[in-house]
């Protein structure tokens, strides 16, 4: 925790600003080893450019601070609401940022916390910092890349459980369900990084379609979107297999969209800009003549949250760099036939590119052993 926020404490004092503000999620858990959740009443985390950490919370859960390795004032209160602006005043207070530059994640800090905040340092400005977020987090070190493989291993080992127990005539949804049970079993958190996507036959043309009610049919595609979470990290992996013989463009599709795979992984190296390892990628698609049916970006980030930064799109400047860990899962989408997506974990290295996914690619009966 040390190191971490001392690293913040660089990109505050980097950027210009006075405190970082937090609500319960990734980053607060990233920089404090807490779980909280968000709920009806607020609860924030402060920490100044100085090193300093404020916490604003509920009186009843003050006992998770108890050997918190992180140094902390608590600024607690009680059920009636009446109390919760003074905790805030008491902590912008102690803090001294009643006239600061506070950096807030804004897919994160709720109205909730922030009128509270507004009101107890009315001057004060709250700016975007989405920058120092991606700064801090944004290459993972060796045990963080280690849960993620571990991650990885379970989501996979569930997937090749579950192919076992399928067969035509079961619903997308009973399949989605033996999916999620194989991941508990197989020692995945609580906490899925997604609902996994099972999806089937002119479903599969759909992205990110929903599982459904319609049955596993002969001549479908197959496709699972799926991934696991091991003390926090998370897998993001899809896969794609056939139901019996399926149409030939489709098989011809599957064979496109592994090249298109193995191209990212091949190419992809540190100081190489995001949107290069789109463009090469999409090349391949394009150049088979399908570059109309690749709807989405190649990949995204992946750590404590399912999508984060690197984000890969063709357009992406952001120089790659050792520890960025993200998906390549190009697809190709017929609609009202199907579709195959192939998405691996990779991580970038001081040489190269090494995927933290390894179950086998190439698109081909459900049934066929792995193990």
């Amino acid at each position: 925790m040390n190191s971490r926020i001392s690293r913040l404490v660089e990109l505050l004092q980097q950027h210009q600003m006075d405190a970082l503000v937090l609500n319960p999620g990734p980053t607060f858990t990233y920089l404090t080893s807490l779980h909280m959740h968000l709920m009806e009443r607020p609860t924030v985390l402060f920490i100044t450019s100085s090193g300093q950490a404020g916490l604003v919370l509920p009186h009843l859960e003050k006992e998770k601070l108890a050997g918190l390795e992180l140094e902390l004032q608590a600024f607690t209160y009680e059920d009636d609401p009446a109390t919760w602006a003074e905790a805030f005043r008491q902590a912008i207070t102690a803090l001294g940022l009643a006239q600061s530059k506070l950096a807030a994640e804004p897919s994160r800090l709720r109205l909730l916390e922030l009128q509270f905040i507004q009101a107890a340092a009315p001057q004060a400005a709250i700016i975007d910092g989405s920058p120092i977020v991606e700064g801090l987090r944004l290459k993972k070190d060796t045990q963080e890349l280690a849960k993620m493989r571990e991650a990885a291993v379970i989501a996979q080992k569930a997937l090749v459980e579950t192919l076992k127990h399928i067969h035509p005539g079961m619903s997308e949804k009973q399949i989605a369900a033996e999916l999620v049970i194989a991941l508990y079993q197989a020692g995945s958190d609580m906490a899925l990084p997604f609902e996994p996507i099972v999806s089937s036959g002119p479903n599969s043309a759909n992205p990110h379609a929903a599982p459904s009610e319609r049955l596993l049919q002969e001549g479908d595609l197959l496709l699972f979107d799926w991934g696991a979470s091991k003390d926090g990290y998370f897998s993001d992996i899809t896969r794609t297999f056939t139901v019996g013989e399926v149409e030939p463009e489709l098989q011809h599709v599957s064979e496109v969209v592994l090249a298109a795979n193995a191209k990212g992984r091949e190419i992809a190296a540190p100081g190489m800009p995001a949107g290069a390892v789109d463009k090469a990628v999409r090349a391949v698609i394009e150049s088979a003549g399908y570059g109309e049916y690749f709807t989405h970006r190649t990949g995204h980030g992946l750590g404590m949250e399912a999508h984060e930064a690197p984000y890969i799109f063709g357009s992406n400047s952001q120089l790659l760099a050792p520890g960025m860990v993200f998906t390549i899962e190009p697809g190709i989408y017929l609609p009202g036939r199907g579709g195959v997506r192939i998405e691996d974990d990779v991580v970038i290295t001081e040489n190269g590119v090494h995927s933290l996914t390894d179950l086998p690619r190439a698109v081909v009966p459900y049934n066929t052993p792995f193990d």
